[in-house]
């Protein structure tokens, strides 16, 4: 076997592969006759079947896979001995003019490419902490108490305000015409807590049960529906039920109905901070990895293969496809997803893969085995039966390899913090977990 290698572009390149035509023959008839041990066909006995019925029946086939087989055997030695790093599928075609006797063939492929990290020292990067306060740990006590409240019906006389519970009838028009989703019976929400628009919200409050009312609501530009966006309704209101909440005292019966059997509030107390201090540590990896996988990318030189980015182009547009098969889409195999609506994210996906790759190699930054052990055992903690977690991690290869990149990634983010200009911010806990704190 011959091998000639061409570079076509920056990471592109071709080679030229020759077989000799008896090789491939050869193995033809050594297939076929293992074919025509086991074969079964009509008006033969099993193993009976002659050779030249198996090969008229089959050779096509059996010619085409070892065509397959043999070239990409041929492929995979020369790239081998090359010392070629192949990026994605080559597209071979045969090739015309091949000396007597032989065949020839073009592949055509895209080798990874040089990575080169700059210095790292001489870029900045913000390592955000944050504390878990006693105000933190009141509102998770409110969250836990609203989820758990009861409600009473209130006098007919009574008027809505904020902390009711109201049942409703409603119905919006649009230019006097009926919307998707404008018209309910008995609709329930919680008055001044965020569940319905503001409009909606504010006109029912003072209104008393049986009574009704009409007000115009103007929905948001980037309202999650899109036929309304941007447009204001004339929505009529009925008032059938008004409840008033009732929040359980924080109390040791409190403390016990949420499975803590000792040491009363404190000790729930207790247990909260050290949940949330669970998560915060979570959320300030996540936000520091983020920062630290950017300063990365920043000081990184490489050209992109361009198959990779397609194959994650499509396992992207796949997940999306999944995703709205999931939530009661039909026929989503045949949406069209234009690509460029993903290529940025596969392109930095694949950026910031083969540079992580990189700098793990260069660093020896691979996942050591206690490292595996802790993670898990740090995911687990949180869970009623923390062994079984363990266990339940171990017993599945997936899983171990996803917590594996995990810790990776964390050794990469430790690494570029050790080399990097770091500039400590503290953040508060509100900003820290997405939200704001409750009135």
């Amino acid at each position: 076997m011959a091998v000639t290698v061409e570079t076509l572009d920056k990471l592109e390149r071709k080679m030229t592969l020759t077989l000799p035509v008896n090789a491939i023959q050869s193995e033809v008839d050594s297939r076929l006759k293992k074919l025509a041990r086991t074969v079964k066909m009509d008006g033969f006995r099993p193993g009976k079947v002659p050779l030249s019925v198996v090969a008229q029946r089959y050779g096509y086939s059996v010619h085409y896979e070892v065509m397959n087989d043999k070239v990409g055997e041929a492929f995979a030695a020369a790239a081998n001995e090359a010392q070629l790093k192949v990026a994605g599928q080559p597209k071979i075609t045969e090739k015309e003019g091949a000396p007597e006797g032989e065949l020839a063939f073009d592949a055509v492929f895209e080798v990874y490419p040089e990575v080169k990290i700059g210095e790292l020292s001489e870029v900045e990067v913000e390592k955000v902490s944050s504390d878990v306060t006693d105000a933190a740990i009141d509102r998770t006590l409110d969250i836990l108490r609203k989820q758990r409240r009861s409600f009473a019906q209130r006098a007919l006389d009574a008027a809505v305000e904020a902390g009711d519970r109201v049942t409703v009838d409603f119905e919006g028009k649009i230019d006097g015409e009926p919307f998707e989703g404008g018209k309910a019976e008995d609709f329930q929400f919680l008055v001044g807590e965020g569940q319905m628009l503001k409009e909606f919200d504010e006109s029912v409050r003072g209104m008393k049960s049986g009574e009704s009312k009409t007000f115009q609501l103007g929905f948001p530009e980037d309202y999650h529906g899109k036929d309304v966006a941007g447009k204001t309704a004339d929505f009529m209101v009925t008032v059938k039920k008004i409840e008033s909440s009732n929040l359980p005292e924080v109390n040791d019966a409190f403390a016990k109905s949420l499975g803590i059997e000792e040491g009363g509030v404190e000790a729930l107390r207790g247990d909260i901070r050290k949940n949330l201090e669970r998560e915060v540590k979570f959320r300030l990896l996540a936000r520091n990895k983020q920062a630290a996988m950017d300063a990365l990318v920043s000081r990184a030189e490489l050209d992109l293969p361009k198959s990779i980015i397609q194959n994650e182009i499509d396992r992207l547009i796949e997940a999306q496809r999944a995703e709205l098969k999931q939530r009661g889409l039909k026929d989503v195999e045949k949406l069209p997803i234009p690509e460029d609506i993903v290529r940025p994210q596969a392109e930095r996906r694949v950026r910031l893969g083969l540079v992580v790759a990189e700098l793990v190699r260069a660093n020896s930054l691979d996942a050591k085995p206690e490292q595996i052990k802790q993670h898990i055992e740090e995911l687990a903690a949180s869970y009623e039966r923390p062994a079984d977690v363990v266990r339940w991690y171990y017993s599945d290869n997936r899983r171990m390899a996803e917590v594996e990149a995990i810790v990776i990634e964390n050794n990469v983010t430790d690494f570029v913090f050790s080399k990097a200009k770091t500039a400590d911010k503290n953040v508060g806990f509100d900003e820290l977990m997405g939200q704001q704190a409750q009135a």
